[in-house]
C-alpha cells in the first residue's frame, strides 16, 4: 500500500455561509466529518490546512496535524492547490499520494475511500476523481432563446448520452503532480458514485438544510 496523505482545507471567510467550516450539522461541526471519515478508513495521517482559528482548535482536539494557512493563500479566487503545496512543503514525511476530502462534502458513502484507494492503486493512476451521472436536460440561452446542449427537443431522459459531473467527495492524486501545480494527472480515473450523497455540496444555507435531511434519512 502506498504511503497516503489525507488533507483537508478550509479556508476562512465563507462568504454565502460564514462560519460554515465549523458549523454544527448534527451531532458535529462540518469539519469533523471529513476528519471521521479518514479516521474510519484507518488512516492515521491526516492534516488540516486553514487560516480559520475555529478550524485549527478543534483539529487539535480531534488528535490531528494542522498547517497554518497563509492569508495569502486563503483569497476567495486562490486555487486550492496552493494551499496544499503549502501544507505539503510544511512536512517533513514524504508521501507517494495525497487523498483530498473536502469538508463542504461531509456525507461519503462508507466504502468508497476503500475502494478508491483499491483502483487508485490498481490502475496506477495519476490520479482519481469521484463523478456522478447528470441525468437533466442541459441547453443555453442566448437573445432570450433556450437551445438545447445534450439532447433534441422531445428526446427522453432515459436516451440521453451519459454525461457526468465531478461530485467532490474525493480526491487522490500522486504528490509529483503538485510540482507541476496540477491535482489531476493525464492519467485521471473517473470513480463514478451512485449515492444521494453525491449530490451535497455545502456552499449556501440551502445546502446546508438539504445535508441535514440527507443525513437523517440515508445515513
Amino acid at each position: 500500500m502506498k504511503n497516503y496523505l489525507v488533507l483537508i482545507p478550509a479556508r476562512a471567510g465563507s462568504q454565502r455561509l460564514p462560519g460554515k467550516n465549523i458549523r454544527q450539522l448534527g451531532d458535529k461541526p462540518l469539519i469533523g466529518y471529513s476528519i471521521d471519515y479518514a479516521k474510519e478508513n484507518d488512516l492515521e495521517d491526516i492534516v488540516i490546512t486553514s487560516n480559520d482559528t475555529g478550524v485549527l482548535d478543534y483539529a487539535v482536539k480531534s488528535g490531528v496535524q494542522t498547517v497554518e494557512r497563509p492569508h495569502a493563500l486563503a483569497g476567495h479566487q486562490e486555487p486550492v492547490v496552493t494551499a496544499i503545496q503549502h501544507a505539503v512543503n510544511q512536512l517533513r514525511q514524504q508521501y507517494d499520494a495525497v487523498i483530498l476530502l473536502q469538508p463542504t462534502n461531509p456525507l461519503r458513502p462508507k466504502g468508497l475511500l476503500k475502494d478508491a484507494i483499491a483502483i487508485f492503486e490498481r490502475e496506477d493512476c495519476d490520479s482519481l476523481m469521484t463523478v456522478s451521472r447528470n441525468e437533466h436536460k442541459l441547453g443555453t440561452i442566448s437573445n432570450n432563446r433556450f437551445t438545447p446542449y445534450n439532447y433534441k427537443m422531445g428526446q427522453r431522459s432515459q436516451d440521453l448520452e451519459p454525461l457526468y459531473y465531478e461530485n467532490g467527495l474525493l480526491y487522490i492524486f500522486k504528490t509529483e503532480l503538485l510540482k507541476e501545480g496540477k491535482l489531476l494527472g493525464e492519467n485521471n480515473h473517473p470513480l463514478v458514485v451512485d449515492h444521494p450523497f453525491a449530490e451535497i455540496d455545502i456552499d449556501t444555507e440551502a445546502d446546508f438544510k438539504k445535508a441535514k435531511l440527507y443525513l437523517k434519512f440515508y445515513n
